[in-house]
């Protein structure tokens, strides 16, 4: 059976107002309820209790399960849904269900005469916004207006919660785009000191070559000497800077090239450096492989930077259950409190989104006086298996 009917045109000021669809249901031309009841006494008295505190209802009475799921689905959509607990041949609980299914569920009051303890535990586990008793009408206002303002509290969370996630996809495919952009900035740029600065730096050389066969006296040659060692330094800066901007050692696979940054970093700062990379290393996508190596790259600076007094560092280069890990530690003085979050900081943030873009993440782990620990995780297409073997590297 359904029984439709409203309430006066008048409604009570200075009520709580949650969002609704377009005005909030209490600022709306009425409230729409729909009430599961199967006593038209009972339904009444819930009416005239809430004509009493001032609130405009439309009523849409139901006493059936296939009655209420119609009404569920009908246009437009309840505002709230009141319910007795025992029905004809149901409960409020199967009715629950219908209505938690929605994508966006009106709040479930139950209006009930004495159930039991368990039953209205059960009730509000499941879901339900409040339990009312039918000899309690007068908190029946009260109740209405709490379910509507946290169902409103919910929904603009729910909202804001969708937008975040929006941005953060946003932000992540933003990520991509700038990271295949630079590096395809820093190979044009690499190939542009392969091709002009190294094409002109091989034919100083040989200009220097036919001055020294051509000038026997020992201050052409003097300076020879020195114009060639100026020269060579000139090419070995630029080699380090097109591997800095094009990491052919890439080409050899990940765990060389992290080997190739552990030894060029030990090179340069003196500290005891320790790697292990698996002995059979796994056939990565690029963006994947250079994404590993560029946080290895972002870690060790970071550590050349803010951990000039630690003493040894660790690269473990694994795959476990699919992913590939990367795990770089220092002993240095660690991560101050705030440091990760520090205004202008973009180094870790950075190092997550890349991560992110690739579908990995990024963990950090560190204490004041204890070091640092930075660990990302990526997950792997298929990956062979291998045995990880153990090559220490110290200077």
């Amino acid at each position: 059976m359904i029984d439709e009917h409203s309430g006066p045109a008048t409604a009570q000021t200075g009520a709580a107002t949650p969002t609704g669809d377009g005005a909030g249901p209490l600022e709306s031309a009425a409230l729409r309820v729909l009430h599961l009841e199967d006593s038209a006494l009972d339904h009444e008295l819930a009416a005239r209790a809430l004509r009493r505190s001032g609130l405009v209802v439309q009523w849409q009475r139901v006493d059936t399960l296939a009655d209420f799921v119609a009404a569920l689905a009908a246009a437009p959509a309840p505002h709230l849904v009141l319910a007795d607990y025992h029905l004809n041949g149901f409960t409020a609980l199967q009715a629950w269900g219908h209505v938690a299914s929605l994508s966006d569920p009106p709040p479930f009051v139950l209006l009930s005469g004495a159930i039991g303890e368990a039953a209205a535990v059960e009730a509000m586990r499941s879901g339900f916004a409040d339990y009312i008793l039918k000899d309690n009408l007068a908190k029946l206002d009260l109740a209405v207006r709490r379910a509507l303002q946290a169902h409103a509290t919910t929904r603009a969370k729910r909202q804001a919660d969708a937008a975040l996630a929006e941005s953060r996809e946003e932000l992540a495919a933003l990520m991509a785009h700038l990271t295949d952009r630079i590096e395809g900035e820093r190979a044009a740029i690499a190939r542009e000191i392969h091709d002009d600065i190294g094409g002109a730096l091989a034919a100083a050389r040989f200009d220097l070559a036919w001055m020294a066969r051509h000038h026997n006296d020992e201050a052409t040659q003097g300076h020879v000497r020195s114009a060639n060692a100026m020269l060579q330094h000139a090419v070995d800066a630029s080699q380090r800077i097109m591997k800095d901007l094009r990491p052919a050692v890439l080409d050899q696979g990940l765990g060389a090239a992290v080997q190739w940054l552990a030894d060029g970093f030990a090179r340069r700062t003196g500290v005891a450096t320790q790697v292990s990379v698996p002995s059979v290393a796994p056939v990565l996508p690029a963006p994947l492989a250079l994404a590993a190596y560029r946080t290895a790259q972002e870690a060790l600076t970071n550590i050349t930077k803010y951990a000039a007094c630690a003493t040894q560092v660790r690269l473990d280069l694994s795959v476990h259950g699919g992913h590939l890990m990367l795990e770089v530690a220092d002993n240095g003085p660690g991560l101050t409190s705030g440091a990760r979050d520090k205004s202008g900081s973009f180094g870790l943030r950075g190092l997550a989104e890349r991560a992110r873009s690739v579908g990995g993440w990024l963990d950090v782990a560190s204490q004041p006086g204890r070091g640092t620990t930075l660990i990302l995780t990526i997950e792997l297409p298929s990956v062979p298996p291998h045995a990880p073997t153990e090559m220490p590297h110290g200077r």
